[in-house]
């Protein structure tokens, strides 16, 4: 099993870029600003020959019953009942606050090994506040800088003593290079929680959980970093990326919230699949289509949840006119999966999982090359490519040249000159034959070679 490790500490010591530092990624977001970081993120974690799973939390900080700085909170105390040991970060320059001594007790009734590290040590002013630490009585400081990496050395050898013994592996363990079809179809689905902001998508991965895993509030903007949980579901693994609510460029000031939207966007790209979240009873607006767009342009699969269908009036024949609706207002991702759900209630979850591997079954699709030239010619001949200048374009074969999402390459001539148009009814005449709903379909046009380019034109 792996050691798991808990950074704690009062809010902007730099835990955050510890984290960062300690998984080799800028997974977690790092602001001047204290509290960014407000719900708790896992990573696996390297320093050395010791791997460990890392758990990022919130500023310990106090706040009235209920609010969201004491949820905060809790979920801190959720990550150190997790731990197995645990690194409270203080801030060198600025040297024992209160609030560090208050802290440390808490730490210390956690009745776990505490490696006391004090970060931002570079410096004179460091050296002394590090001393200072000496005070709370959790040993000796490890002096480290995380955001220039000093000090890793040190910090090194102090977790070595608390990890496990290696466990002894046998030689000819199985390589992941020489995996089955059937081991990858068990690996985690990537799935990405994506929407304006308020649209109920932490709500909906804590019913997933059955925990309050993430914060939520009515409050829009709660959520700041993307989260990536663990979830299981009917069997399957699904690895769920929340993510910070999207508005629109215009409306985005902050460099907080630019920071946030740009690792929603970075959870789109590293996803699968990703279910575009809106609100029912403001459903299509611009910023929705606008995600869409961004969603089909980065090539993922895509289901369309439409949530607090609870606070909606039933009306007969509603999720059919839903369906129409996506069509009309996304034509792009035609027939893409629309559930109607409540993360609330825990309405629709079920079909929305299902929704989920579905698509991201279309997105694995693959074509055999027979049956793709067979529709081929059909489709070519049901509607010819237009006459360009008086000269016909000559569209010679199709073929797939990788799936995730499904991508052809056409063979023609003149490739410049073959219509968008023309391109899109072939892409959803193509849907239509191989049952494609929603997902993107990329068709590349290549130009195939004049086998009489080389000859020289006779003079006259």
């Amino acid at each position: 099993m792996s050691f798991t490790i808990a950074i704690i500490g009062r809010p902007n010591v730099g835990k955050s870029t510890l984290f960062n530092r300690l998984v080799g990624q800028k997974l977690a977001l790092v602001d001047d600003e204290p509290g960014v970081t407000r719900d708790r993120r896992e990573g696996e974690a390297r320093l050395g020959d010791l791997e460990f799973t890392i758990i990022d939390t919130a500023g310990l900080d106090e706040g009235a019953k209920g609010s969201l700085t004491a949820r905060m909170q809790e979920q801190t105390e959720t990550a150190i009942d997790l731990a197995d040991a645990l690194m409270f970060v203080i801030d060198a320059r600025v040297g024992l606050t209160p609030t560090d001594r208050a802290f440390a007790d808490f730490a210390r009734r956690a009745n776990k090994p505490v490696v006391l590290v004090a970060n931002k040590a570079e410096g004179r002013h460091g050296e002394i506040g590090a001393m200072e630490s000496y005070a709370l009585g959790l040993g000796d400081p490890i002096q480290i800088s995380a955001e220039h990496g000093e000090g890793m050395g040190e910090l090194y050898d102090a977790l070595s003593p608390l990890m496990p013994a290696p466990v002894e592996t046998d030689d000819e363990a199985e390589d992941d290079d020489e995996m089955s079809d059937e081991e990858i179809a068990r690996r985690p689905i990537r799935v990405a929680i994506v929407g304006r902001p308020n649209a109920g998508k932490s709500t909906l991965i804590n019913h997933l959980l059955g925990e309050e895993r993430l914060l939520t509030s009515p409050e829009a903007g709660t959520t700041r970093d993307s989260i990536a949980v663990e979830i299981t579901w009917q069997g399957r693994s699904f690895r769920v990326f929340d993510t910070a609510g999207l508005r629109r460029r215009s409306r985005i000031e902050e460099k907080l919230e630019k920071l946030s939207v740009a690792d929603a966007l970075r959870a789109v790209r590293f996803a699968e699949v990703v279910v575009l979240m809106m609100d029912a009873q403001n459903k299509f607006e611009e910023q929705d289509l606008r995600i869409a767009d961004l969603i089909e342009r980065e090539g993922r699969a895509i289901v369309l949840a439409v949530n607090k269908w609870d606070l909606v009036e039933r009306k007969p024949n509603q999720i059919s006119a839903l369906r129409t609706d996506v069509d009309h207002w996304l034509p792009q991702v035609k027939g893409a999966p629309v559930v109607a759900v409540s993360g609330l209630m825990g309405e629709g979850i079920d079909r929305l999982m299902t929704a989920i591997q579905d698509a991201y079954a279309v997105w694995n699709r693959r074509v055999p090359t027979s049956a793709l030239n067979r529709w081929f010619e059909q489709a070519i001949q049901a509607n010819p490519p237009p006459a360009v200048s008086g000269r016909r374009l000559k569209l010679n074969y199709i073929t797939q040249n990788k799936a995730r999402p499904p991508s052809f390459v056409l063979f023609c001539s003149r490739a410049d000159a073959i219509p968008q148009s023309y391109l899109r009814y072939l892409t959803n005449s193509m849907r239509d034959a191989f049952d494609l709903p929603g997902t993107p379909v990329r068709i590349t046009l290549r130009e195939k070679a004049n086998p009489f380019a080389h000859k020289r034109k006779r003079p006259s």
